[in-house]
């Protein structure tokens, strides 16, 4: 039976990050997953992500995006490929809107000038716009288009050149005292440590973790702009419109030649992990095309492509309350499993930092991730302290 002192089941974004960080260590550490980058099914299929230097989720992340725009550069500089191409952000709501406030006091209170725009000064400034007067706005720098299929692959080269993952499916993990037997279904391994990245199918390996997650099946489409020089990178950002809390849109300018990426960002209906459904239908994406008809009219037009996606997202947490939708990186109690889930829908632009986590908690007793990201923030599990803000 192979021997390994990490096991890192699941090689998506996050499960790869973990796994060249423990292998830049020295760390005997294997990759388990039957997918190949940028599969299908798998929930970092998919060319591009949004990267974000300020959140409005959560303003403790900005020093996760710091760690994880050094670690995309660093990437980028061993890989020789091109990870992030640089894009300002702009978010935009009705007058007051939270979405907004919260993102523009993430950067204010890094130091960053933010300033709050009106709907008129961003439809002055990007052609394509056509926001209410009224509504408020602010434009990010320092956010860019994560390349995510580049990113995913050049993550696992190092781990694949080294015949470091096994290209099969886990089904089943035998826990003892002193290590974890992993079984595919033809072979067996020996790990002193288990991570579990395994995204919508984490409850297939850990069927305890279920009532903290929800997946859900999210809707994507490429939209033939009616004014393609307007939605072009350098003349168009990425954009994230709230016209309420309950109806959030989000996309990309045309850097592919394929139209302007669009997708609600609010959870979509409860989905299996195996069992997506057909393929994004007009009525899921109406609400794109409303949205992009009355707010960048020159980005709306039919919809040349669509494909679906899944959230794999939190619920509300009770000990430390928040809105769910934050991340669980985390030891399982009386167990030598790691959880790296749920991601929510806002997790790839992270993954070199939360690969670097991992790590950390797989190699090092006395480590903690952030408060917001341990299981004790639900009354389930024993509490760990009172809550600190990260840096």
């Amino acid at each position: 039976m192979r021997h390994c002192d990490v096991a890192v089941i699941g090689q998506g974004l996050m499960g790869a990050a973990a796994l060249r960080a423990l292998l830049r260590q020295n760390v005997d550490a294997i990759g388990f997953d039957p997918l190949g980058p940028g599969a299908a099914l798998g929930s970092s299929h998919g060319s591009c992500r949004v990267f974000r230097r300020f959140n409005f989720e959560n303003p403790n992340y900005t020093g996760l995006s710091d760690d994880a725009l050094a670690g995309w550069e660093r990437l980028a500089c061993e890989s020789g490929r091109e990870i992030l191409i640089p894009c300002p952000v702009l978010e935009a709501g009705p007058k007051g809107s939270a979405m907004v406030l919260a993102s523009r006091r993430a950067a204010v209170s890094r130091g960053f000038d933010a300033p709050l725009l009106s709907g008129s000064e961003v439809n002055a400034r990007f052609p394509a716009f056509r926001l209410p007067d009224d509504w408020d706005a602010v434009v990010q720098d320092g956010a860019a288009i994560l390349l995510a299929q580049v990113a995913l692959e050049a993550l696992r080269a190092p781990a694949e050149t080294a015949g470091r993952i096994v290209p099969e499916a886990v089904v089943a993990l035998e826990q003892h005292p002193d290590h974890v037997i992993v079984r595919t279904a033809g072979q067996s391994f020996r790990a002193d440590t288990v991570i579990l990245a395994t995204g919508p199918w984490m409850t297939r390996l850990l069927p305890d973790l279920a009532p903290l997650l929800e997946v859900t099946r999210q809707t994507v489409g490429w939209f033939r702009p009616a004014r393609p020089a307007t939605v072009r990178p350098g003349a168009f950002p990425l954009f994230i419109l709230a016209r309420s809390e309950d109806d959030i849109v989000y996309g990309f300018p045309d850097f592919e030649g394929r139209g302007v990426k669009a997708a609600p960002h609010n959870h979509g209906p409860a989905a299996d992990a195996d069992a997506w459904g057909p393929e994004a239908t007009d009525v899921e994406l109406g609400p794109v095309s409303e949205a992009l008809a009355e707010l960048i009219p020159g980005a709306a037009g039919p919809i040349a492509e669509r494909d679906v996606c899944l959230y794999t997202n939190t619920r509300p947490a009770d000990r430390r309350p928040d809105a769910g939708d934050e991340f669980i990186l985390d030891r399982w109690p009386g167990s030598r499993l790691i959880v790296a889930s749920a991601c929510s829908g806002h997790g790839a632009k992270f993954a070199p930092a939360i690969g670097d986590r991992l790590a950390r908690l797989a190699l090092e007793p006395d480590y903690l991730a952030q408060p917001f990201f341990r299981l004790s923030r639900y009354s389930a599990f024993p509490d760990d302290g009172p809550f600190q803000p990260a840096e």
